[in-house]
């Protein structure tokens, strides 16, 4: 291949060849002349001025070209790590990035020079070539900061293309000065002025196509990126070679910088270290994008997990309404936008009426069904800017915005009872509900803090008025919601200090009539109020959420009473009841167990009882905790029986040792036959599952007597002795031995 030929170009008009040719810098000037230079010079030099024609190694072009291509990907992947959400990173990867980057084009200069066929020996000044090095670097910086920021402006992509286009000139008329030729360089006006403009154009697209590629994703921005990296490629040789084009070398020319920088070994040495460093900045570069992409899909997973956490804390479960603590948030917001614009929001607390007989009838799975039901129903009244929460159980509030009159509350609310008192079918049971709405408006009723206190006491004072209704908030109906909140604080005390006592009523044999055990039965003495009923304080327990509290108590009291008459040498049975809240506690015969070994008690002396509804219902899990009972040897009654739904199959798998009539069948004993006919048939299916019968609320002789012939195994109620104090049922006992 031929590297050069000599070509003789007589130069024979020397104004043309002096305003042809521009001064560049330093020594290389020396090579320009003006007018006045060349008539010093003299007309017999400038016509025997000859140049040289310049042949090209095209493998090195295309090696300086793939360096340039190279260069251009590694900008474009460097681009996206500098816009970075880490500050500290991004202004690392832009450092590093733009040398990576400044070293790939400033190589492609120096590749190209050795592509040239220069009949003389070429070398290149240390400081002019340093400089040119750090003009390329410049103009990365420049193009990654630009690409780093969120959108290119007009002003910034014109202002930029100018200022990286005099940097790529720079950087290339520069490198051109280290050879220091004497004679020096005769330059084209046109081509110099034609890469200038290809540097600036070619700057203008790479700020596009960095912008550009942030809209392509996956495959089409991997094969997007390599086209424009070609494209990139092909415009930065494109202005180096146009640049070489502008340069006219004198055949007899001498480079000075030969013994520095030798430009026989620089080019390939450059070319390896430069596709080395481009290399390990592309693989850096992979490896961080990819832990990018791994910390956008933990980032995005954390998201997800947060927002299943923020389901959890402020939606309600079972209906995927908001629960309490988002109705409080918002409601919070609403007063603040009252106060701010002086207008007024209303809280209706809802109260189904009768949903808890078909929930202890049905049991738990369906009264569950029926509050989604519910639940949707009330969604349809709702609109999108009212808040509809469930805070547990039947109660549902709903917050109305926007300054709504009595008028539009009072149509709000007859809404809801219309559409909750329409029949329900569900798992093939048809049920009609109607519900209790409570009304209290802010400000006029009350505070942020009283808003929905009274709002419930509205709610019950609905109630009371027979349901089915809506009442709005009087101050009178204070004193009743005041009363359940002193009430409950009380509780609360009363369970930590120890101030609650069990009273216990005997439990005899009805063929003898002697005592064979006895239930447990809480008690409230209240400091000031007097003796409170289980039916006021039991209720308020469940409701404010400190019946677990007391049901702990309960069996830790019992366990307690029976050792002691253990100590006064009696030997009795005691039946405590366990409410569902309590059922569902994690444990709980691990930690009864516990309980009756701490007191020495043997299990035998424990019966449980838990309604029929509650043993029916959950079948899977209530099964396998009966079982636990039994295994611990716990003896479990089945409480009101005959008012569930039984499955017979069910019942036989139960661990169960008694069953308790219904105080209602007992009681229509004397004057209904269909009552006798169904305590007969309990009393037979009890005994062919080998269970003993209790039945409960006998209060008479002939309750008593026909009892005894159906032949009941035991007799509780207050024909034989009302619930006392264990030192009553203590001298009671030994009265009737």
């Amino acid at each position: 291949m031929q590297f050069y030929s000599t070509n003789i170009i007589p130069v024979v008009d020397n104004g043309a060849l002096a305003r042809a040719i521009q001064p560049l810098a330093g020594r290389a000037s020396a090579s320009v002349r003006s007018d006045e230079d060349s008539r010093q010079l003299g007309p017999s030099l400038i016509e025997s001025l000859s140049l040289i024609d310049i042949d090209y190694n095209l493998w090195i072009v295309g090696l300086s070209f793939a360096i340039a291509s190279f260069a251009s990907y590694v900008a474009l992947n460097l681009a996206k790590r500098v816009r970075t959400t880490d500050r500290f990173l991004g202004r690392v990867w832009w450092g590093a990035g733009s040398m990576a980057m400044g070293t790939g084009i400033w190589s492609m200069h120096f590749v190209g020079m050795q592509a040239a066929a220069f009949p003389f020996a070429v070398g290149f000044g240390y400081a002019l070539t340093g400089l040119s090095w750090v003009a390329a670097v410049a103009v990365s910086a420049i193009a990654l900061y630009i690409a780093s920021r969120t959108r290119l402006s007009w002003e910034r992509w014109v202002g930029g293309s100018l200022a990286m286009g005099a940097g790529i000139c720079s950087m290339h008329y520069i490198g051109m000065a280290a050879m220091a030729l004497e004679p020096g360089i005769h330059w084209s006006v046109v081509w110099v002025i034609a890469s200038a403009g290809i540097a600036v154009i070619a700057s203008a697209a790479a700020l596009q196509i960095f912008f550009g590629l942030r809209r392509l994703q996956g495959r089409a921005a991997r094969w997007g990126q390599l086209a424009a990296a070609l494209v990139m490629g092909a415009a930065i040789c494109g202005m180096h070679y146009t640049g070489m084009a502008a340069a006219g070398f004198p055949e007899n020319a001498v480079c000075r910088s030969v013994g520095e920088l030798r430009g026989d070994s620089l080019g390939l040495l450059v070319a390896g270290a430069t596709i080395v460093l481009l290399v390990i900045t592309s693989f850096t570069s992979a490896i961080d994008a990819r832990l990018q992409d791994k910390a956008t899909v933990l980032a995005t997973s954390l998201q997800k997990a947060n927002a299943e956490l923020h389901q959890l804390a402020f939606r309600d479960a079972l209906t995927g309404l908001p629960n309490r603590m988002l109705l409080e948030d918002r409601l919070s917001a609403g007063v603040e936008r009252c106060v701010r614009d002086s207008t007024s929001l209303a809280v209706l607390f809802i109260d189904l009426d009768g949903f808890k007989p078909v929930n202890d009838s049905f049991g738990h799975g369906f009264g569950d069904g029926v509050l989604r039901e519910m639940a949707r129903r009330l969604s349809e009244q709702v609109r999108t800017t009212d808040t509809l929460a469930r805070l547990g159980g039947d109660e549902f509030v709903l917050l109305v915005e926007g300054n709504p009159d009595t008028s539009v509350i009072v149509q709000i609310a007859q809404r809801i009872i219309d559409t909750l008192a329409q029949s329900l079918v569900w798992q093939e049971c048809e049920v009609r509900l109607s519900c209790s709405v409570g009304i209290a408006i802010y400000p006029a009723d009350g505070s942020h803090d009283k808003l929905m206190t009274n709002a419930d006491a509205a709610m019950y004072a609905a109630k009371r008025a027979g349901g089915a209704t809506f009442a709005f908030f009087a101050p009178r109906m204070n004193a009743g919601a005041r009363e359940q909140i002193e009430l409950r604080n009380d509780l609360r005390l009363a369970i930590e200090r120890g101030h609650l006592e069990l009273h216990y009523q005997p439990k005899v044999c009805s063929r003898d009539g002697t005592i064979t055990g006895v239930e447990a039965l809480a008690r409230w003495h209240h400091a000031t109020r007097g003796m409170i009923g289980p039916d006021v304080f039991i209720p308020i327990a469940e409701r404010f959420g400190l019946i677990n509290a007391l049901g702990s108590w309960v069996i830790e009291e019992a366990c307690r009473q029976i050792a002691e008459w253990r100590q006064q040498g009696l030997s009795l049975r005691v039946a405590v009841n366990l409410s569902v809240h309590q059922l569902r506690q994690a444990n709980l015969a691990q930690r009864l167990a516990h309980t009756l070994q701490a007191h020495r008690i043997k299990p035998s002396q424990f019966i449980l009882e838990v309604t029929e509804s509650i043993a029916m219902e959950d079948g899977g899990s209530h099964l396998a905790l009966f079982e636990q009972f039994g295994q611990a040897g716990i003896k479990l009654s089945i409480d009101d029986f005959g008012t569930g739904y039984s499955s017979l199959s069910y019942l036989r798998r139960l661990p169960i040792s008694q069953v308790k009539i219904d105080r209602s069948f007992v009681r229509d004993l004397e004057s209904s036959a269909d009552a006798r006919v169904i305590v007969k048939a309990i009393v037979n299916l009890a005994h062919a599952l080998n269970l003993e019968v209790v039945a409960e609320g006998v209060e008479t002789a002939a309750q008593r007597d026909v009892l005894r012939a159906m032949d009941c195994d035991e007799l509780q109620g207050f024909f034989y002795a009302r619930p006392m104090a264990a030192m009553d049922l203590t001298q009671w006992t030994l009265e009737r031995t």
